[in-house]
């Protein structure tokens, strides 16, 4: 698990939102508001839309995001995180990242690369 998450707010501009995933060569951003989970934006999804040029000048994260946000908390287990990824995933795309909620609080966020490098590890 990822502890010192990279995040964005809702009001953050999409452009600015991809060229931070870009920047920090991660997949997703946990969107907070007031400090608290609302969302999450994927670099698939943004870099799919600014290509077909879907999104207006000045359109927000906030207009954007998936507000069903696939999490897990502290005390699962590793096959607990491989399942919730298993069923968020759909025909429409997979699901390889969690955020780590733990009463109420995002205290981190794990990837389908901590997951392999967990595996690896047995």
């Amino acid at each position: 698990m990822t502890r010192d998450v990279i995040t964005v707010e809702p009001s953050e501009d999409v452009v600015f939102a991809f060229e931070k995933l870009m920047k920090h060569r991660i997949s997703a951003l946990p969107v907070l508001e007031e400090g608290k989970l609302a969302g999450i934006v994927t670099a698939s999804d943004l870099g799919h839309n600014l290509i077909l040029d879907n999104y207006e000048l000045g359109t927000t994260v906030g207009e954007v995001m998936v507000k069903d946000v696939a999490t897990v908390s502290p005390g699962e287990t590793l096959a607990d995180a491989i399942e919730k990824m298993n069923d968020y995933s759909s025909d429409e795309g997979i699901i390889n990242q969690l955020v780590v909620v733990d009463d109420g609080d995002m205290v981190g966020i794990i990837a389908d690369g901590d997951i392999i490098r967990a595996l690896k590890s047995l």
